[in-house]
């Protein structure tokens, strides 16, 4: 026996610095036991029997396990990786696995396939003991960050150099040398943001930027050499990326390159130097100053980045590159809301107070000041902000808090993510959720998280709201604004014309007109006071919206119809935050300047300092609709009440999402909540209206069924709403017993009429929702109620394929309980019916083809109709659950939900991880578009401001950056649904 072999339990190598508790002690003992009987049959002995020992490394181990349902389960599948612990310490250990990377493509037998399953194993192995050592505080973060890096590196390395001397050995590349294939050999690979910087989260992907010199040595034909390096960097990625059955290494991003929508993966060196200087944008700037060579060819991507030096570190910022970069600035600082911050779903990266704004903050400073100052050149955050100090650019107490939070939220950042092993940023919604977080982190519960995470996001963002407090004054440095008299001031023309305003004098007459106390809200001397200092900050608003008169000439309407005004402008006059996203709606979102032009006391909302902190969820919304149905009212009342509640809340849900506070499928949550509550009030308003006349029906009850988007709980601020009206009554019942009797297909069919109306029929107080009952058995032709009898039938013996599609998504929104539970468990039963697959998938198919020819999509932006669409992923979803293709587990509606548990027989997990990303893209751009227009998305006339919107919403730098995304991503679900539902077809 060796003498590794004959250690005690005393002498396992890891001393857990952290004391963690688990969410069930019971459970993580039996956890803990599990693993240990494994290592049993394993032949791993000392392990085992350290397991079944007891004591703080043990502690430990019970805790993180329970904690991390992904280091759970992967010690499951590899209890080595701690028995290596009785031999070797951690960082011993990371260091081996290091060297065993380097060498892994230069061994005598390796192929890619071989190299990619040892990428996997070793990159399974290093993210394990990465995990641990951080959770156990024996690494600092900075140090777990590193380690991130120096692993991804090296995974980078190593598939490089195998594909250099592959290339080599086909002929394609005469390698100086090969047993060093990346030395001259041409092929530059820049890591780019938090891989550049050295400061990789544990889920990560990383951001490569791929170039060649078509003149280095190693390169047998120049005009061959784009081909050939595109080819060699789409191997890359594959090696990196695919998911085997040995997991995956890093997802890869490409799309940080020079206009990734129309040059190859691969650029010359020379193309690219002539692009970053004739049309590098600020955030290319802004990039580039985390760029590192990482792979390839370092001295030939060490001398690219020296050739950008005077591209990324300008002697003199000419002011269009500082306005730009407090564009950029405005983007992130402009809808920060006010008042307590909710943890349950914060954004630890891109919320506020979060990592984002400490990283923005270095980087503008760095790109105005790194020209003059070569010590502010560097990549990483936390030493910039050092240097920064030192230049005193900020105070030593701003630094130090700032670094401190810095790596706080850090933390927090790979506890989220070491959970599942999930590239989130969010921190769980749900109680357990955040108790697993806090007790990851060392906290006693989820409330002492709260209290520290809080204080945390407040301290940032009070250091960061200090550092960009150089606004001026509100008329300072605007110049001439008269708008007295009657006649245009040249000056104050000259003024608006450079401010963005295009019909000038248009302009000047619409504010004369508000000076002049034309409207009821600028009739007293005090209001048109305040507009008139509100005025120059007013105009620069709108001016930034990029469509300044027409957002001029939507605010003029709104005050139009103000009733006063004077805490609206010194609302607007105190809060900078309040007026951009004024400007933002007026700018950029026609639909909701329409809602609050309609109804200007919808603002009131916006005034809520708990607006952008209270989630919108269904108990929210249904304390609100009950108190403000308050009281006995009369069925018109009621009606005419439900659609101004609905009306105000869609702008306020709308609000949320367009100030960040909560995501697409959030908002698509809380616009079908509120769709159910205010039609289930309606129907019980109609309900009693029709009673009162008609008498009820013996055991007569209804349920609603909601279909399409509302059934999936996926609705946007524009979607119409599909229902089914199921009723049910006793046998015997032959007429109602009112006033005046109907029969019961009669009286329900009036009823769902009167229903229709109650919903649809337009008011002075708008309309509640368009309603849509095509999908009802026999569509058009069928009566429009349906008796639950008859609905179990047509199901069961006449629906077509389309139709059992449809209904994967009904879901029971409102009615009597007891039906509605019957008709939820029939659906299930409908659903679960044993199909031919191959036939549903070839009818799935064909109705796909059909639509593509009828409905042709117009452009790339027709996210519904585009082939590898929002269609296609429905039509995925749809067939996976009529084929009995999803994980067991209660039945879901939501696509987003169908989607992540495709069966595995089904779609590999590759495959659904892509299908869920491209659905998260889709949403996230469907869903802010149809709540800033009203009508189709014109690719050539879209408000900049919305433009803006779609990057924040989808977290990309730039509008090409975006439309190249979106149509990788269309192909590739293009290729999925091919793959899924036309395999073996001609």
């Amino acid at each position: 026996m060796t003498a590794a072999a004959k250690r005690t339990a005393k002498d396992w190598l890891l001393k857990p610095a952290a004391r963690l508790a688990p969410l069930d002690d019971s459970r993580a003992r039996q956890e803990l036991a599990e693993i240990a009987t494994l290592a049993r049959e394993e032949g791993l002995t000392r392990l085992a029997k350290f397991l079944a020992g007891t004591g703080e490394a043990q502690d430990f181990l019970a805790a993180v396990f329970d904690l991390s349902p992904f280091l759970r389960d992967m010690a499951r599948r590899r209890p080595q990786i701690l028995d290596g612990l009785f031999d070797q310490p951690i960082e011993a250990r990371l260091k081996a696995i290091i060297v065993a990377i380097d060498r892994a493509s230069f061994s005598e037998t390796i192929s890619e396939s071989r190299l990619m399953m040892e990428l996997r194993q070793w990159k399974a192995d290093a993210h394990f003991l990465i995990a641990l050592a951080d959770l156990a505080a024996e690494a600092e973060t900075s140090l777990t960050v590193r380690r991130l890096s120096d692993l991804a590196d090296a995974c980078t390395r190593a598939a490089v150099d195998f594909l250099l001397r592959d290339a080599h050995g086909q002929g394609k590349l005469k390698l100086p040398d090969p047993a060093n294939p990346s030395n001259r050999s041409g092929w530059i690979l820049l890591g780019m943001g938090k891989l550049g910087a050295h400061e990789l989260n544990f889920s990560s992907d990383i951001d490569l930027v791929v170039f060649f010199d078509p003149e280095a040595s190693a390169v047998v034909d120049p005009l061959d050499a784009t081909e050939l390096f595109s080819r060699l960097t789409r191997r890359l990625v594959r090696i990196l990326q695919d998911r085997s059955e040995h997991g995956y290494v890093f997802r890869t991003d490409l799309r940080l390159r020079p206009d990734p929508g129309s040059t190859p993966l691969a650029i010359p060196v020379e193309a690219a130097l002539r692009y970053y200087e004739a049309r590098g944008q600020n955030w290319e700037r802004a990039a580039m100053i985390k760029a590192r060579p990482v792979a390839g060819d370092l001295d030939a991507g060490t001398a690219f980045l020296k050739e950008l030096q005077p591209y990324i570190w300008r002697k003199y910022m000419d002011y269009a590159a500082i306005a730009d970069v407090h564009s950029i600035k405005r983007q992130i600082h402009a809808h920060k809301g006010h008042g307590e911050i909710a943890v349950k779903g914060h954004n630890v990266k891109l919320g506020r107070g979060g990592i984002r704004e400490i990283e923005f903050f270095v980087q503008t400073q760095q790109l105005i000041a790194g020209g003059r100052f070569p010590e502010l050149r560097g990549r990483e955050t936390v030493p910039m902000l050092g240097q920064l100090a030192a230049r005193g650019w900020i105070t030593a107490e701003a630094r130090d808090a700032l670094a401190r939070q810095y790596w706080f939220l850090r933390r927090v950042e790979h506890a989220i993510q070491m959970v599942a092993d999930e590239q989130t940023h969010t921190l769980p919604e749900d109680d357990e959720g955040l108790e697993r977080i806090a007790r990851m982190l060392g906290f006693a519960d989820a409330a002492a998280f709260s209290l520290g995470f809080r204080a945390s996001l407040q301290q940032v963002e009070r250091h960061y709201a200090a550092l960009f407090e150089t606004a001026p004054e509100l008329s300072a440095g605007i110049g001439n604004l008269v708008f007295t008299g009657d006649v245009d001031d040249p000056d104050t023309l000259q003024t608006l014309h450079g401010l963005g305003f295009q019909r000038t004098s248009d302009i000047c007459r619409v504010i004369r007109g508000w000076h002049f106390g034309r409207y009821r809200v600028t009739q007293s001397a005090e209001a048109r006071e305040r507009l008139t200092e509100l005025t120059p900050a007013l105009l620069k608003a709108f001016g930034q919206t990029r469509r300044a008169d027409e957002a001029l000439i939507r605010f003029d309407e709104f005050l139009a119809g103000l009733p006063a005004g004077i805490q609206l402008f010194s609302l607007l006059q105190s809060n900078p935050a309040l007026l951009k996203l004024m400007a933002t709606i007026m700018g950029a979102a026609p639909r909701l300047a329409a809602i609050i032009t309609r109804r200007p006391h919808v603002f009131d909302g916006l005034l809520d300092p708990a607006l952008l902190n209270e989630l919108p969820d269904r108990g929210y919304l249904s304390a609100r609709l009950t108190a403000f149905l308050e009281g006995d009212r009369a069925y018109e009342d009621v009606l005419d009440r439900l659609r101004i509640f609905a009306s105000e809340q869609k702008f306020l849900i709308g609000v949320r999402l367009l100030a960040g506070s909560i995501d697409p499928a959030r908002a698509g949550r809380a616009f079908s909540d509120l769709a159910d509550l205010t039609i289930e009030a309606a129907l019980h308003a109609v309900m009693a209206e029709f009673e009162a006349r008609h008498g009820t029906i013996a055991g007569g009850v209804v349920s609603l069924l909601g279909m399409g988007k509302l059934g999936s709980r996926e609705l946007t601020a524009g979607s119409d709403v599909d229902l089914i009206l199921l009723y049910d009554h006793d046998a015997d019942a032959e007429e109602s017993d009112g006033e005046k009797p109907l029969a019961p297909s009669h009286y329900y069919t009036r009823m769902t009429q009167r229903l229709i109306s109650a919903v649809s029929a337009p008011t002075a107080e708008g309309v509640l929702y368009e309603l849509d009952l095509r999908l009802r058995p026999s569509g058009n032709k069928g009566p429009v109620a349906t008796h639950v009898d008859a609905f179990k039938k047509y199901q069961r013996q006449e629906a077509w394929t389309w139709e059992h599609m449809a209904l994967s998504r009904a879901r029971a929104i409102a009615g009597d309980a007891r039906l509605c539970a019957e008709v939820e468990a029939d659906v299930a039963a409908v659903l679960g019916q044993l199909r031919d697959a191959a036939k549903v998938k070839a009818e799935a198919s064909d109705m796909r083809a059909m639509i593509e020819k009828e409905k042709p999509p117009r452009d790339l932006w027709d996210i519904k109709l585009i082939a590898g669409g929002l269609i296609d992923l429905e039509f995925i979803a749809q067939v996976a659950v009529v084929t009995g293709n999803v994980e067991s587990g209660r039945r879901v509606t939501a696509t987003a939900e169908v989607l992540s548990r495709l069966a595995p027989q089904f779609a590999a997990a590759d495959v659904r991880e892509e299908l869920g990303e491209a659905y998260r893209l889709y949403l996230a751009l469907t869903q802010m578009i149809r709540l800033c227009l009203t009508g189709q998305f014109e690719r050539d006339d879209v408000p900049p401001g919305l433009s803006d919107l779609l990057l924040a919403v989808t977290d990309l730098p730039d509008f090409g950056v975006l439309e190249a995304h979106l149509k990788e991503t269309s192909r590739k679900v293009r290729k999925d649904f091919n793959l899924l539902l036309r395999a073996g077809r001609p």
